[in-house]
């Protein structure tokens, strides 16, 4: 049973969605893409490899499938959700493309050291059957794609309202001032390491521009762009309460829909947790640590996640 734990908050949310009735068949349907998609390029190759970085390629393009499956098969003002879908679709594309591009290169035919780090955790947890462990991790990645992830796409792609309140424009902006960010925080890490790779330097320390006031600017931004897409769904699940009252008016499509809301919220909870703990934050500075000798100074005096002035 510890092994398919983690699977658990992924099939409630992915219950609610398919309970509720605005979001049954366009819920079913992201589900099937995203089973046929991570079945083809993650769990085989995993099966056939034993390496979990074929996760980076699934992922990023599953939100692609997310945002197109939206904007197909949603019923809402459709200037807002083909707004929604670009901005996810965008999200997928920046870092799905960079995946393949690595892909290409040859960097996946080993493994990725954040997923390296997860042998460290299942052995602490007494899993020791990593084929599975390999599995259920990156079933529970297409799953967030199917569940948690869809919420404030799928949420915001069904108001009808034609106009735009000041909740969505700050989450809009949000989402917009955070990609800007990840993306300069990516060009710079680049350009440091090719300017180090130039000098013959070896294992340095990037601690330039953004990376100066955090010590994972790019994974602060991923988060915050994700929290722009829940604010601007925030008015339509408002509206979602009137909509589905009007079908049953009953007791328990309340609780659903409080059931819905609270589910948005935890994307923000769910999105934090796996930045910093899951395959972000902490697995990489468990080898940066090891490998850069300046890093451990560069702990002390800049921040790991929040930025803020160094030290």
């Amino acid at each position: 049973m510890r092994y398919y734990q983690p699977l658990l908050e992924y099939f409630i949310c992915l219950l609610i969605l398919i309970t509720y009735t605005s979001f049954v068949e366009i819920a079913l349907i992201n589900l099937l893409v995203q089973a046929i998609l991570f079945t083809i390029v993650v769990c085989i190759p995993i099966y056939k490899t034993g390496r979990m970085s074929y996760v980076d390629i699934a992922w990023p393009w599953g939100l692609v499938l997310l945002g197109i499956i939206s904007f197909i098969f949603s019923d809402g003002y459709w200037v807002r959700s083909l707004l929604v879908s670009g901005m996810v679709i965008l999200v997928g594309l920046r870092m799905g493309l960079g995946a393949v591009k690595m892909w290409r290169s040859g960097y996946l035919e080993k493994e990725l050291s954040r997923y390296e780090y997860q042998h460290i955790r299942w052995k602490k947890k007494g899993k020791d059957n990593t084929q599975l462990a390999l599995q259920v991790d990156a079933i529970s990645q297409g799953l967030a794609n199917a569940s948690f992830l869809a919420l404030p796409i799928f949420i915001t792609a069904t108001n009808t309202q034609q106009s735009f309140g000041p909740v969505e424009i700050l989450g809009i902006c949000i989402w917009g001032v955070a990609l800007l960010m990840e993306s300069i925080a990516d060009f710079q890490k680049l350009a440091f390491l090719k300017r180090m790779k130039k000098e013959e330097k070896r294992n340095q320390v990037c601690n330039v521009g953004l990376w100066k006031y955090s010590r994972h600017p790019n994974y602060f931004a991923e988060w915050m762009v994700w929290n722009g897409l829940i604010i601007m769904a925030l008015p339509s699940w408002l509206a979602l309460k009137d909509i589905q009252s009007e079908i049953f008016n009953d007791q328990v499509d309340q609780i659903l829909w409080l059931l819905l809301g609270a589910g948005l919220i935890y994307v923000s909870r769910m999105m934090y947790l796996t930045l910093v703990y899951a395959t972000g934050a902490i697995p990489a500075e468990h080898y940066s640590a090891q490998k850069r000798p300046g890093y451990k100074e560069y702990q002390k005096t800049t921040n790991r996640f929040f930025p803020r002035p160094p030290k």
